[in-house]
């Protein structure tokens, strides 16, 4: 199992280049099911779940082809309705191709998804969706069973709360239903803007885009789509955090600054130099002083983002006074607080809140990832502490990180992949 090897205490200078979103590119991969022939995307990220979810598609009858960053999905011919578990099981995104196949064939049958252990992500806002729309869902034996007699039936679906993947599902669905369907209390990520800006490339009619309440016009048919996908707001919030740490004159180029307001806000007040430059965001540790405690509380966006709280978290562990992180989102998004405090980090976790008071240094340890943002978060820790840190089971960090290790190698960082026995 591979792990990462790193010499604390480096400074980061030069440049590092934010990859397209896997956030966004999966949904977008599943929306080449709902047209017969060969759609493009380029820009798409080197990572474990872009080959999962290539070989879901694959199993499907999706010719898939890739050249560079560039896919190409020929879904011309659908040989199955079925993602067995055995391919689904490591990823929830896969859940995706249920809309899709249910437009386009009138079927689906998917086992019901994993991922990372961060708390329950239920898929019952999805089905109650697919359910207005006049699919027939049942859940059996580990699957879900749907079908619909003709087209799905435009509808009005109020979702409890934002969800990205019910949302994105009903989204790919609805571009092929008879009549409108409304989505209130919608999702607003970019990831999901990307995805609406990629169906209507393909001819979906769809209003509303980047706000809480999506109108979608079925259509008969949609053609292939060739897109380029977004930034990886994540990647891009990531470095952000690692320039704040210890970064001199770190260039950051290829991000989008509007997807990570709240963070880039939250790092000046910490006291990081961030400068808007024609090539990108430049960032830098505090001159002649240390960091600044803060207090933050995740929300879906535009609010602050889940998936940026355990990197933040790693910036106020040596920052100065205490910070309070609200997690509202995910209930067990804690899980990397006790690596930390291996490191040195004094922290506690009360319920849905940790507390974390600023120690002056962290040190070197050995440390083990729980899942993909906890592994970002120990990195960044690593890369701050006095001494050596292994940080183990980065396969959660292949998920979302491309060649991260080379990244930050090129920026100063001393940083090595190993394989260790065993």
């Amino acid at each position: 199992m591979d792990a990462l090897r790193i010499q604390g205490q480096r400074p980061l200078s030069g440049e590092l280049e934010v990859s397209g979103s896997k956030n966004a590119s999966l949904p977008i991969m599943t929306a080449a099911l709902l047209a017969n022939g060969v759609s493009t995307l380029h820009r798409v990220p080197g990572l474990a779940d872009v080959k999962t979810l290539g070989k879901v598609l694959g199993h499907l009858g999706v010719e898939v082809g890739q050249e560079g960053s560039t896919l190409r999905l020929d879904a011309t011919e659908l040989s199955t309705h079925e993602a067995p578990y055995e391919l689904v099981r490591t990823m929830r995104a896969s859940i995706l191709v249920l809309g899709p196949l249910l437009a386009r064939l009138g079927k689906a049958r998917v086992s019901l998804p994993g991922g990372c252990a961060i708390g329950a992500r239920p898929i019952d806002q999805h089905l109650k969706g697919f359910r207005k729309l006049g699919a027939t869902i049942e859940i059996s034996h580990g699957y879900v069973e749907a079908h619909v007699n003709g087209r799905l039936k435009g509808a009005t679906v109020i979702f409890d709360m934002p969800t990205v993947g019910g949302t994105e599902n009903l989204l790919l669905a609805a571009s092929l239903a008879e009549g409108t369907t409304v989505l209130e209390n919608a999702a607003r990520e970019p990831e999901v803007v990307d995805l609406c800006h990629t169906l209507i490339g393909m001819g979906a009619k769809i209003t509303g885009v980047g706000t809480a309440t999506l109108s979608i016009e079925g259509v008969e048919a949609l053609k292939p789509f060739d897109h380029n996908v977004v930034a990886d707001r994540i990647e891009f919030g990531t470095f952000l955090v690692a320039g704040a740490m210890l970064g001199e004159k770190l260039l950051i180029k290829g991000g989008v600054a509007e997807h990570q307001t709240f963070l880039i806000d939250k790092l000046r007040g910490m006291g990081a130099l961030i400068e808007e430059t024609s090539e990108g965001l430049e960032v830098s540790r505090p001159r002649d002083s240390e960091l600044r405690a803060t207090d933050v509380e995740t929300q879906p966006y535009p609010g602050f983002p889940t998936d940026m709280q355990a990197q933040l978290m790693a910036a106020t562990s040596i920052a100065e006074g205490s910070s309070t992180f609200s997690e509202t989102v995910f209930e067990n998004r804690f899980m990397h607080v006790a690596e930390l405090g291996r490191m040195g980090a004094n922290i506690r976790v009360d319920g849905g809140k940790a507390i974390v008071r600023g120690v002056q240094e962290l040190s070197g340890a050995t440390v083990m990832a729980t899942d993909l943002r906890a592994s970002a978060c120990l990195v960044l820790a690593a890369l701050a502490a006095e001494g050596e840190s292994v940080v183990r089971r980065i396969y959660h960090l292949d998920r979302g990180y491309e060649s991260i290790e080379k990244k930050l190698s090129a920026a100063g960082a001393i940083i090595e992949r190993f394989r260790e026995e065993g």
